[in-house]
């Protein structure tokens, strides 16, 4: 069957109609002025949407929206909010230590009124998303032409857009306003609804959008929502409800009868750039990960990809080797004979050596986020063993890149150029001056994303990252939520064995022979850097963890009533990650903090100020938390409260 990609075209008017149609969650604002539309984009909406070309562009933007948190950027390309996601985490701190403003002291600074980084586009934006899905549940019964099977279809993607903003905003910000409708005019008098109740509603609405929502075998496009990523989002809607058995059939059924599998043996098109620089050796875990291969046919793995490609209306720039990688053509760091050890020279300059050509051959980093210890090193001990084996570890096949497979490239260095850099010279001395931005390992396999504008201009010394299909989900992930789905109904067996299976396919020469929710945590962190959510997956399986009454590595137990207090997540940061409250590390004259309140992130006090009819409930630990604010205590309560508006 011949495949097509969804190219998400919105022209400006569509989207300008869908910023004002749900004005239901616009805290920006509550004027009525606002609702007036510009001459330019006056229209009505019954009519846009009133056709399947309507309903096209409005999934389009749902689409788009959902790529645009791997892949958003600030006028300085460094501002993807998933790079937010991973400060919260035990794997990556903040890592520019140039910027005053640097987001270090998270304990002491994170509050109502200050949302640093892109906490703020994750309230915002993800009521955006929510609106955008609420427009098509709104508008498709009305579109002449579709048979009930179609727009039910339409339904249930846009139900899974809802249901994955919604998952995000119960395990970063906790209780907050449940918005299913779009209103006719603005509602200012939200109350905030449970997380337990707008969880449970989450899972009603995937439990339909399985049965709505086609297999990707049966659908002509690749990029839109389909029943195995509804049935992903809907094992981990019935592991945060704590319907663990339910949670283990759907992913029985994802991983046996759904046509997916583990990609296990070498395919696709061999992408191996500036081999004479950084040779590959072709590997399984290489192959996976080239964005050429992860919506191809063959790629058996993939439940949902988001399409994004370079010199197409689909392609915004990922820059991931400038958010992520350190900073290598920098004075900070030296060669033992003074000179600056790594230079990025554009193919023109007479100093360029095709050997050495580390700018286009892995990329140009400033480290706005840097890998603890924790995810460079120690993670990949198992059973006390450094797996050499493990392909998402591995230098030798060149997936791993470690600053001392780097070589001295500065032609004036002539007693150094050419051989191995070293952190400290002979007699001790520390050759790096800031080692928190400019000397870490990292996985070229998962960052290195080529910007042929880039690397093919002879006068470029830059080569930020292009744009490249970024996985969603993914088979693997299946395997490490069912394991964690055995692991809260006591079946240790069940959970080595599927954390086991991924292993084998990294060729890991360690498995485990029993399991604990550390070993879990850990494997996805090792198979999912920069595709899961950090943060919200550890607040979420914080929270299940409690759910199911099951210990975390150390013992501890723990109380969905006070995680704010202690979770597993604080926990983790506590014991895995070596800046945030050790040693107090400090850059800018801050020091890297973190607070067991941080779980749950601050309401915006910009959007409790707008929301004047009603009190919307604030976190404890930050200021205006008061735990006498009323809320909804169930979904159908707040849907009733739309209904009279």
């Amino acid at each position: 069957m011949k495949k097509y990609y969804s190219k998400h075209r919105t022209s400006p008017l569509s989207l300008t109609f869908l910023l004002l149609a749900g004005m239901a969650m616009s805290f920006s604002s509550c004027k009525k002025d606002f609702l007036k539309p510009e001459p330019q984009s006056f229209f009505e909406p019954d009519a846009t949407f009133s056709t399947k070309s309507g309903l096209d562009a409005a999934m389009a933007i749902c689409d788009r929206h959902l790529r645009g948190y791997w892949t958003n950027t600030s006028s300085q390309d460094i501002g993807l909010p998933i790079n937010s996601e991973y400060m919260f985490s035990d794997v990556a701190v903040a890592g520019k230590t140039d910027d005053g403003a640097i987001f270090a002291d998270i304990a002491t600074r994170l509050s109502p009124t200050s949302l640093p980084e892109q906490l703020g586009h994750f309230w915002t934006e993800t009521y955006n998303g929510v609106k955008y899905a609420n427009t098509i549940l709104r508008y498709v019964g009305s579109v002449d032409g579709l048979d009930e099977a179609t727009k039910n279809q339409y339904r249930g993607r846009a139900l899974f857009h809802r249901a994955f903003r919604y998952m995000a905003l119960c395990f970063q910000f906790k209780d907050v306003p449940l918005v299913t409708k779009i209103l006719e005019s603005p509602k200012v008098n939200y109350r905030t609804t449970r997380r337990e109740a707008i969880l449970q509603k989450m899972t009603e609405d995937m439990e339909q959008a399985v049965q709505w929502v086609p297999d990707q075998s049966q659908m002509n496009m690749v990029g839109l929502v389909n029943k195995g990523a509804c049935r992903q989002l809907l094992i981990k809607c019935y592991l945060a409800t704590g319907q663990f058995e339910k949670a283990i059939k759907q992913a029985d059924t994802l991983i046996n009868l759904s046509g997916y599998s583990l990609m296990t043996n070498n395919f696709g098109t061999f992408i191996s750039p500036y081999a004479g620089t950084w040779p590959i050796t072709r590997n399984v875990v290489w192959d996976l990960h080239r964005p050429e291969n992860k919506a191809i046919g063959a790629n058996k793995e993939t439940i949902l990809v988001m399409i994004n490609r370079n010199n197409t209306d689909m392609g915004v720039k990922m820059n991931s080797m400038r958010n992520w990688l350190p900073f290598l053509d920098n004075g900070s760091t030296k060669a033992p004979d003074g000179k600056q050890a790594v230079r990025f020279y554009p193919t023109s300059n007479a100093s360029f050596r095709a050997q050495y050509d580390y700018v286009h051959a892995i990329g140009r980093g400033i480290a706005h986020i840097r890998p603890t210890y924790f995810a460079q090193k120690s993670v990949w001990y198992v059973n006390g063993v450094d797996d050499q084996g493990d392909l998402r570890h591995n230098s030798a096949v060149g997936n791993w890149a470690r600053m001392d497979s780097i070589k001295y490239n500065d032609p004036s260095s002539t007693a150094w150029f050419g051989k191995n850099l070293r952190l400290y010279s002979a007699s001790g001395a520390l050759l790096c001056t800031d080692t928190v931005r400019n000397w870490f390992d990292w996985p070229h396999y998962k960052y290195y994303i080529e910007d042929p504008t880039e690397t093919q201009n002879p006068n470029e010394a830059n080569h930020r990252g292009g744009a490249g299909d970024w996985y969603c989900y993914r088979l693997a992930e299946t395997y490490l939520l069912r394991a964690e789905a055995k692991y809260y109904s006591g079946d240790i067996a069940g959970a080595t064995a599927d954390v086991n299976v991924v292993r084998q396919r990294a060729k890991c020469a360690q498995l485990f022979t029993t399991v604990t929710i550390g070993d879990i945590m850990d494997e996805r962190a090792r198979e999912l850097n920069m595709e899961e959510w950090r943060f919200t997956e550890l607040s979420r399986v914080s929270y299940c963890l409690a759910l199911s009454g099951k210990s975390d590595e150390w013992g501890n137990t723990y109380s969905v009533d006070n995680l704010s207090e202690n979770s597993y997540w604080f926990q983790r940061i506590q014991h895995y990650s070596d800046f945030y409250n050790k040693g107090r590390v400090t850059v800018k004259n801050r020091s890297y903090t973190m607070a067991p309140h941080n779980i749950n992130w601050p309401i915006p006090q910009s959007a409790i100020d707008a929301n004047s009819g009603a009190r919307i409930h604030q976190n404890p630990g930050y200021s205006g938390y008061d735990a006498g604010t009323a809320m909804w205590e169930k979904w159908q309560d707040a849907v009733a409260d739309e209904d009279t508006h």
